[in-house]
């Protein structure tokens, strides 16, 4: 009879405990990565009134006899199901999406605690702390390198607040363009040359004097008004009176990358050969007075200073002297045709060569910024490919370091027959920014791979440019983090930039279910749950990191309530055993009377 009394008690003592964790349960249904635990019952030890006996001759075997003596609380376990993700606007909110664990340590990384709770802040000496003050452990960049390194030892999140990155000076320039190759151009810049004194007419004439050569531009590379190339071949003539036709100077293109000469007349190669015959042959047909340059506008222009009229001609190339009609550069000269006052002049339609420009500004060892241009112009057009001027210029007071410095360098770039590059130079440029910077900054050009095309062409097509970049950039302060999903902290700094900080570390275990609670949501190891195994998110069997998000209770109120029902049922029905466990009692005493 007494067994039955203290059956009861049993019962009622592990349905009590389970009424307890259910409760704990449904307490933490909104604590940020609360997992909810379940009560697991077992029977305890029976009573055995008979012992099971072996089947014997003709008389078969006998179970045992045992009457129960109650049930306990054999295990409570915690269940580690995925909680579901809330986003949150607070981006150092951090849940995790899988198994693992954030790192955690109380005492400055001398012992660690493992928590799902990703509600961190950055305290006011930049330590990445939760709610506990608890620091989070992760990896640190390395200032030596700007890696972080996942391998090497966890330490203490920190980013010191008012974090600030110096100044990278350029060390390349990488440039990807198109240099067009065809008869038709939209980008046209006008055509200079020397003029008889052998001064330079521009600036820009000087860069072409000081790389060898006395002219801007091959002739066949010119282009008129519309955009439409010249086109000029070996043997295209023209002629010209100045004493209205009684002597006609017939020129003729000689193209130097063609043997032998042109048929009969004068050959002229450049821009400035032409310039100076037409002056030489003006002078001795209408006096000394005439002069024949090329203005700043592009364009042929016959002076006349001769103190009389002077009448020009211009006409087809005689059909005696074999020579080639070439009905564009005709049409360019055609507009000097008339008669010239004294004191007056006339000139031709404007000359345009190819061009293409693309500047890029790149920074020097304080941050400062200068503007690199690269100008491209075409100066000679071949069977086998292309030839362009490279034009290499920063603003003054910086200067471009070579034997005597100035703020410009010439170069020369040139292309296959099949668009790609063939070679160019100059490879890199030194400039010094006078300003206090360090002198004689080098900066690499990239332009590409030789006989390939993954940087300068040369096609038929406009001449534009699809991408151009450096490497350097100015000082700048913190300005915001964000996460990603390996957990590395992204710094965004004021001069565009942004780079990895740190990276939180997690924690993975053998047996999550043996990690011991110790309160503030978290878990310390145990001989149980096995040693931890510390990496970065989304490798081994961890899981990765949402940001801007946190990690709810995985408790299903649904379940919670019906496990109360069942809970309060199974108590009712214990305390029921020991009521009426104690009225059979009480009619037993009945009996002496």
């Amino acid at each position: 009879m007494m067994r039955s009394l203290w059956a009861g008690v049993s019962g009622l003592q592990a349905h009590q405990i389970a009424m307890d964790v259910e409760g704990n349960n449904i307490a933490n249904v909104n604590t940020i990565g609360f997992k909810y635990s379940r009560v697991n019952f077992a029977d305890l030890l029976n009573q055995t009134s008979k012992i099971a006996t072996a089947p014997q001759g003709e008389l078969g075997g006998k179970n045992p006899m045992q009457v129960g003596l109650g049930t306990q609380a054999a295990s409570i376990t915690k269940i580690f199901k995925q909680g579901s993700i809330q986003t949150t606007d607070k981006n150092t909110d951090l849940a995790i999406q899988g198994d693992g664990f954030f790192v955690i340590s109380p005492d400055g990384g001398r012992t660690y605690k493992y928590s799902r709770n990703g509600d961190f802040v950055f305290d006011a000496k930049g330590n990445f702390v939760d709610n506990n003050g608890y620091i989070v452990q992760g990896w640190l960049r390395d200032p030596a390198t700007n890696e972080i390194d996942s391998t090497g030892p966890i330490k203490n999140i920190t980013i010191p607040p008012g974090l600030t990155t110096p100044a990278n000076a350029t060390s390349e320039v990488a440039l990807k363009a198109n240099l067009n190759s065809g008869q038709l151009v939209k980008n046209k810049s006008l055509v200079y040359s020397l003029d008889s004194t052998g001064t330079n007419s521009s600036e820009e004439a000087a860069a072409i004097t000081n790389a060898g050569k006395s002219y801007y531009l091959d002739f066949k590379t010119l282009f008129d008004a519309t955009g439409e190339s010249l086109a000029i071949q070996e043997g295209d003539a023209f002629r010209v009176s100045f004493d209205g036709g009684t002597t006609y100077h017939e020129y003729v293109y000689d193209d130097p990358n063609v043997a032998g000469s042109p048929a009969n007349g004068t050959a002229y190669t450049t821009n400035e050969e032409l310039r100076n015959l037409m002056q030489t042959d003006a002078r001795a047909d209408a006096g000394a007075g005439v002069d024949v340059i090329v203005n700043e506008n592009g364009k042929y222009e016959i002076q006349n200073n001769t103190g009389s009229d002077i009448l020009i001609r211009v006409d087809e190339p005689d059909p005696a002297n074999g020579n080639n009609l070439n009905q564009k550069l005709l049409d360019m000269f055609t507009p000097l045709e008339g008669t010239v006052p004294s004191g007056d002049s006339k000139i031709s339609q404007s000359f345009y060569s190819a061009t293409h420009a693309s500047s890029i500004d790149i920074f020097d060892s304080l941050g400062t910024k200068h503007t690199l241009r690269f100008e491209f112009r075409k100066i000679e057009q071949k069977n086998n490919g292309s030839e362009w001027m490279m034009v290499l210029t920063v603003p003054k007071p910086s200067e471009i370091n070579t034997v005597d410095p100035k703020n410009y360098l010439v170069g020369s770039i040139s292309f296959n027959a099949d668009g790609s590059l063939a070679s160019f130079s100059p490879t890199n440029v030194s400039f010094t920014g006078n300003n206090g910077s360090k002198p004689k900054q080098t900066v690499n050009l990239n332009l590409g791979t030789a006989n390939l095309f993954d940087g300068m062409t040369s096609f038929d097509n406009p001449s534009s440019t699809s991408g151009i970049s450096q490497d350097g950039y100015p000082g700048g302060d913190l300005n915001g983090i964000r996460v990603d999903e390996s957990g590395t902290l992204i710094g965004s700094f004021t001069n565009g930039r942004s780079f990895g900080l740190a990276q939180v570390a997690m924690a993975s275990f053998a047996n999550n279910v043996g990690l011991e609670s110790a309160g503030g949501n978290t878990y310390v190891q145990t001989s149980n749950s096995g040693d931890p195994i510390i990496g970065k998110a989304s490798t081994g069997k961890r899981g990765l990191i949402q940001a801007s998000s946190l990690e709810m209770s995985n408790v299903d109120l649904s379940r919670s309530l019906t496990q109360l029902i069942v809970v309060q049922r199974g108590f009712q029905a214990n305390s029921k055993s020991i009521t009426t466990s104690d009225q059979m009692l009480q009619t037993l005493l009945q009996l002496k009377q």
